[in-house]
């Protein structure tokens, strides 16, 4: 994962260098502009994540800085650094666009915290919205792609678990599309018009996670100068999807469970409650209850979560979909724009990915079609090119699955041919050809035994 990226603006740039060091320390890369008209020129060559930017320079001052920065990206927070004698034009900062302002001289863990919150505000505001984005284009269970049966055994059961009003807990492997089975059931329940709000419980520490998903008032902790409302109160009347939530630390599901159980939301460092109407979706890769043996996950949350379960079946288990996903993300990419002379797979690269384990499922597909669209050389995808594009990884092994179920050999070669004439369509003369037989063979085993 990248660094998030902060610019530092102050006519003293001495002040704008400790900045810049106290952030480069917390993680963040950074880079130091001596006047208001330097910060937006190298603004606009490269933006970046958080701005933080003195009130009083010379000529573009900060409330220059806030409205060039919000004309170029609305998105990006800035931050307004000010005397104590400035804090009406500070004021004035924010209603303008500023996310907030500390007033010199301030305890740079006050100033770090701000920043810190900002970015991870950013954040989620752009996650939620690319959700949304999602959640309008791809309405329902549209964007779960496959025509095989656990694919229509998925849609299906979407379609009885979304007009129900109780918990939902998602299985499966990473990358199978849990966030997608989200939303799709978001978007087919009575609450498709409300928020819907996701968090991913392992992307925070503790205290940071509890503070983003019940609020906290102002003055919580070191640098809560203002109260937050929290996602339960931001999800008021719709959903909210707690992904990962095996990663929940235990202290914070106790306090989820409340939450579940009471319908009120307490934000640290308050003792007033509300009540919120949510409902909530939670996915993860995990086994919870094996984590609940171990003693790592709460019982009671458990079986508060576990009402409605729906498990996302792993690619390898969904045959023809393969194909399916790679015609899909193929054109995706191309409509993004990608300068690019692919333009399809040659039909031995289809064989070969048709039959892939897959470990990183649906995810893994859509990074190797990006990769290939970047690198190819060819108009048609090459075998070698796949298995290049895809990197060290085992052949597929195509008879394990048959070794699992401890098929008979009558089985095996049962489900062999009918699985032959399916992919032909039906036509006993062409599955015949593929399986070196005569055609009257297959008739032959088709007829009743008497």
């Amino acid at each position: 994962m990248r660094k998030m990226r902060a610019l530092i603006v102050d006519d003293v740039i001495d002040v704008a260098q400790t900045v810049a060091n106290e952030l480069e320390a917390a993680g963040f890369e950074t880079e130091v502009a001596g006047s208001g008209a330097a910060a937006l020129e190298r603004f606009t060559a490269e933006p970046a994540d958080v701005v933080v930017t003195d009130l009083r320079m010379k000529n573009v001052d900060g409330l220059d800085v806030v409205r060039g920065v919000k004309q170029s990206d609305p998105s990006v927070p800035v931050l307004v650094m000010t005397a104590f004698g400035d804090v009406d034009s500070a004021v004035e900062a924010m209603q303008r666009g500023a996310f907030h302002y500390v007033t010199k001289p301030f305890a740079m863990e006050t100033l770090l915290s701000l920043v810190e919150r900002a970015c991870r505000e950013r954040i989620l505001s752009r996650e939620n919205a690319q959700l949304r984005r999602a959640l309008q284009e791809n309405a329902s269970a549209q964007r779960l792609l496959g025509k095989s049966p656990p694919m229509q055994k998925l849609r299906a059961l979407i379609e009885r678990v979304a007009v129900a009003s109780s918990s939902v807990l998602i299985s499966g492997e990473t990358g199978t599309g849990k966030e997608l089975v989200a939303l799709a059931i978001h978007a087919d329940s009575p609450r498709s018009d409300k928020p819907f709000v996701a968090v991913n419980c392992a992307a925070l520490p503790e205290h940071l996670l509890e503070s983003e998903l019940f609020g906290h008032a102002r003055g919580a902790f070191t640098g809560a100068s203002q109260g937050r409302r929290g996602l339960f109160v931001e999800a008021d009347g719709g959903t909210i999807f707690l992904d990962e939530i095996g990663d929940l630390p235990l202290p914070l599901q106790g306090k989820l469970l409340r939450v579940l159980q009471s319908g009120e939301v307490r934000p640290v460092g308050s003792e007033q409650s509300r009540n919120v109407d949510v409902r909530c979706v939670a996915a993860t890769h995990k086994d919870l209850s094996e984590l609940v043996s171990k003693g790592l996950f709460r019982e009671d949350l458990f079986f508060r979560l576990d009402v409605l379960r729906v498990p996302v079946p792993p690619l390898r288990e969904r045959g023809g979909d393969v194909l399916t996903l790679v015609d899909h993300f193929l054109r995706k990419s191309l409509a993004g724009g990608a300068p690019s002379v692919l333009a399809g797979f040659e039909p031995a690269a289809l064989d070969f990915l048709s039959v892939c384990d897959w470990p990183g499922n649906v995810r893994q597909v859509e990074n190797l079609v990006e990769r290939l669209v970047v690198t190819a050389s060819t108009p048609l995808a090459r075998l070698q090119d796949v298995k290049a594009a895809l990197g060290p990884t085992r052949e597929p092994d195509l008879f394990a699955p048959l070794v699992s179920k401890r098929l008979t050999l009558e089985e095996v070669e049962s489900r062999y041919i009918s699985g032959v004439i399916q992919s032909v369509d039906g036509s006993r003369p062409k599955a015949a050809e593929i399986l070196g037989v005569d055609p009257s063979t297959l008739y032959r085993r088709e007829r009743p035994r008497r």
